[in-house]
């Protein structure tokens, strides 16, 4: 929420080639509360006055020599960082409402001025405009917050594979199809697959040499979605030598709690002398 102290603390710049108009403006603000109020009566200052103040309420008088209010306002959406401007015109034609709110003004005042509507305009303008402040600026944190957390699991995540590559032989992933998708060692060789796994190539094929009722024990429980650790299973190799190994593996699930697939480690146990 915005808060009175909040709207009478805004930046608010007056562009009037009419002296008369400046002085009653400034005091209608200044007699209201209002404590940041400048004012120019030269339109080409107020693209470098915007620049350097970034003013929460441009009040822009339409009709002026040299430079009108709909130019001012073509070269300030040029300028703008942000993509409100904050200009509420002042005008004593009729027709020139409508153009004015197509060329990018929020409101209007008409003149002769209805002191209690300008204070009204003013005021609204002024709560809408620091609301959208408020909300870009929360935005923005919000955005930089995201970055800053990903970047985290990032880095913690690249901490976890490498942890888990100097404690193990190597790391694997698979889908909820049981397809490897990330393979970190030569768990494909020890197991008789090929060394670089293709789409489809899953844990549920047979390994030439493996011990059958321990790739179903493992099976069994992936299926259940189990994690296991330390699961030990032998491979007999063409040449008649044998190998034994240790998993350890953990299901994955999504943020909506949905089963993504498996991670894990192993490492080759040396054999006994």
């Amino acid at each position: 929420m915005v808060s009175q102290d909040d709207i009478l603390n805004a930046s608010i710049l007056i562009v009037d080639d009419q002296d008369a108009n400046v002085q009653l403006l400034a005091q209608l603000l200044h007699e209201a509360g209002y404590v940041h109020v400048e004012s120019t009566m030269n339109p080409r200052e107020v693209f470098a006055l915007h620049r350097t103040n970034h003013y929460d309420l441009i009040l822009l008088d339409l009709q002026m020599p040299d430079m009108d209010g709909f130019q001012v306002m073509e070269g300030l959406k040029t300028d703008e960082v942000d993509a409100y401007l904050p200009v509420l015109v002042i005008t004593a034609q009729p027709g020139h409402k409508l153009r004015a709110l197509q060329a990018g003004a929020r409101d209007f005042i008409s003149k002769p001025f209805d002191l209690v509507e300008v204070k009204t305009r003013i005021r609204n303008m002024l709560e809408v405009r620091l609301l959208y402040t408020k909300l870009e600026n929360y935005n923005k944190v919000l955005e930089q917050t995201v970055q800053e957390r990903t970047a985290e699991l990032r880095e913690s995540e690249a901490r976890f594979r490498s942890l888990t590559e100097l404690a193990s032989d190597w790391y694997w992933e698979q889908d909820e199809n049981m397809n490897f998708t990330k393979v970190s060692g030569p768990v494909l060789e020890m197991l008789g697959l090929e060394a670089h796994p293709q789409v489809g190539e899953s844990v549920g094929r047979q390994a030439a040499g493996s011990n059958e009722a321990e790739r179903e024990r493992l099976l069994a429980t992936i299926a259940a979605r189990q994690p296991f650790l330390d699961f030990t299973y032998s491979h007999v190799n063409v040449d008649g030598s044998q190998q034994r190994f240790r998993v350890s593996g953990e299901p994955m699930f999504n943020q909506s709690c949905r089963f993504i697939g498996y991670r894990g480690i192993g490492v080759e146990i040396p054999p006994q002398k």
